[in-house]
């Protein structure tokens, strides 16, 4: 008979997936608002992704990975996560592949899948860590799908059903890290330092920059509502 608790945290983990497709059928919605309103919704919501990624990187992934590694370890998979999205962002641009917004969606959602299978494994609160990951899954989803759109290599229906099959990554990770991983919390600490890292370059290198809008300045404010969110799930 299966363990409730396994089943607990796959469908935690698949409801946090799916908020990535939710955020893509929201992005699909186009010409309700008049032009300047909806590309001033566009850059919100684009900061709110950045947010909600810095809110990933300063309160779970960081202070989680750093709590079992040492200070030089810590650093050194920090820099190799930087480094190696460095590398992964070279070959995008070399290869006309506009998807950098995307690989940061999948490696913020794929270790913290990971560390929700390992915190249920130990006893943890796992839902708490769910929520925060489908509220981080919403914006980026949205983000990676107009960024996808905007490139013309796919269309819509395709893009719908790449990040379906992304979300069933989900539950194949939180299971990965239940059964696998949460004997060796030295490997999932480096995993999301490793992650850390190459968050926070693709949100300097890629988001941060086209929030920004002439003569406006709210969006912004998108990113510190998703970083505020981000701090709602980890105090509560």
């Amino acid at each position: 008979m299966t363990d409730p608790s396994v089943i607990y945290v796959v469908v935690i983990a698949l409801v946090a997936g799916l908020a990535m497709p939710a955020g893509a059928l929201l992005a699909r919605v186009e010409g309700i608002f008049p032009a300047w309103l909806d590309e001033e919704l566009r850059h919100s919501i684009l900061a709110m992704g950045a947010g909600a990624l810095l809110s990933a990187v300063a309160l779970v992934l960081v202070p989680d990975g750093m709590q079992d590694l040492g200070t030089t370890a810590s650093c050194i998979s920090f820099l190799l996560g930087a480094f190696a999205f460095m590398g992964l962002d070279i070959w995008l641009a070399r290869n006309d592949l506009p998807a950098s917004q995307l690989a940061s969606m999948l490696s913020d959602f794929v270790p913290e899948s990971i560390a929700l299978g390992t915190t249920a494994a130990l006893g943890g609160g796992s839902i708490l860590l769910g929520l925060l990951v489908a509220v981080q899954n919403f914006p980026e989803g949205f983000n990676a799908y107009r960024e996808l759109k905007a490139a013309g290599h796919f269309s819509s229906r395709k893009i719908l059903m790449m990040f379906l099959l992304m979300a069933l990554l989900g539950p194949v990770m939180a299971l990965t890290g239940y059964f696998l991983l949460a004997q060796y919390n030295l490997v999932v600490s480096a995993i999301m330092l490793f992650a850390a890292g190459g968050i926070l370059y693709s949100v300097l290198q890629d988001i941060a920059p086209q929030v920004r809008m002439e003569n406006s300045w709210a969006p912004p404010l998108g990113g510190i509502l998703g970083f505020m969110i981000g701090m709602l799930g980890f105090s509560l």
